[in-house]
């Protein structure tokens, strides 16, 4: 039986428990995605994200669990019988191939004559904007025509899975916009089940209708990007997203972490996170007058420029992260070393349980 008969065509929903283990790393992740979304594994470097796309290709093995579209069996069969798309990083492209060749690439492993590939592949490209480009190999192409090119010949064979790792990191700043809001339209048009693997948060919140945050080769928080951007639960995940994290224990409007006892916006009982933005943090070289509420003393450890602002990193008991303005750290006269007040309002506290 070929694949194509064996996978008919429609929307398929994927479920896989992959588990990869090695010497000095276990992955065992669980994962769901519905047909028609975009699911992003974020995580640092050595999560397991990667190892997850390869065995989900059929590219790495697993040791245990099981990988099924609508209940047919996936992880039992090789790599080229998987109704599989896959966008490397660094796209892969054949180079004595032109583009319209690497793209009919993808419907000739599939079964498809040579002359009905090819008409496939000029579609495709045309979809991606590349229909002058048929003939060029990938040598002369730019970074973002490439990325595209490789779009094309993931999608032009029709899979139920389709699989992008970091398909943006190697773009300029530039490029990588032009190609996020492409990439977003072609993903949108596109009824199979996506899993995408990325550093970039921006990536993720732009592409992906949800999140998958693997570290340690374990699943420690997922969601939609906004949930997860609103209550990060570990300190990857809000450095990810940009805020401050701590844990205490919430008593109403009142989160102890470790010596300081903070006032939040949102009343919380028991085992608490408090996440706040560095904007939110104000620094003082004496103590304010009166009695400001979530203040306490610490050291500012380093400085270093982010984006229009400075990021100032403080420490003490409530290490944390600031961000202020050039002027603000000529007026204070900041200094790595130098003790500072720090204090941060009620209101601009996030507590939810953890």
């Amino acid at each position: 039986m070929s694949a194509r008969e064996r996978w008919p065509d429609g929307p398929m929903t994927l479920r896989a428990r992959v588990v990869v283990t090695r010497p000095s790393f276990h992955l065992d992740l669980d994962l769901t995605v519905a047909p028609g979304e975009v699911v992003a594994l974020l995580g640092p470097n050595g999560a397991g994200k990667t190892t997850a796309l390869r065995a989900l290709a059929g590219l790495t093995p697993v040791d245990d669990g099981h990988i099924t579209l609508d209940g047919r069996p996936l992880h039992t069969l090789a790599a080229e019988d998987r109704p599989v798309g896959m966008v490397f990083q660094d796209y892969l492209l054949f180079p004595h191939l032109s583009a319209l060749e690497n793209v009919a690439f993808g419907p000739r492993c599939r079964g498809v004559g040579r002359a009905r590939a090819r008409r496939t592949a000029l579609e495709w490209l045309r979809r991606v904007g590349l229909e002058e480009y048929a003939a060029v190999r990938p040598g002369r192409l730019s970074g973002g025509q490439a990325q595209r090119v490789a779009l094309a010949r993931a999608l032009a064979a029709e899979p139920r899975l389709l699989l992008l790792d970091e398909p943006l990191a190697a773009l300029d700043a530039h490029t990588r916009l032009e190609i996020r809001s492409r990439l977003r339209r072609h993903l949108a048009d596109f009824d199979g089940a996506t899993v995408l693997v990325t550093h970039d948060p921006l990536d993720a919140m732009v592409l992906a209708d949800r999140l998958v945050v693997v570290e340690n080769g374990t699943v420690v928080q997922e969601g939609a990007p906004a949930e997860v951007a609103r209550r990060p639960r570990t300190d990857y995940v809000a450095r990810l997203v940009g805020l401050n994290l701590h844990r205490g224990a919430g008593a109403g409007s009142q989160v102890a972490v470790g010596e300081v006892s903070f006032s939040v916006a949102d009343p919380v009982e028991g085992p608490a996170f408090v996440a706040f933005s560095p904007s939110a943090v104000a620094l003082y070289r004496t103590r304010p007058d009166g009695s400001p509420r979530n203040l306490w003393q610490a050291v500012i450890e380093g400085m270093e420029r982010h984006g229009d602002n400075v990021r100032v990193h403080l420490e003490g008991p409530l290490p944390v992260a600031a961000d202020v303005t050039p002027a603000a750290v000529a007026e204070l006269g900041l200094t790595p070393g130098q003790p500072i007040w720090v204090s941060v309002k009620a209101t601009e506290t996030h507590a939810y349980p953890a």
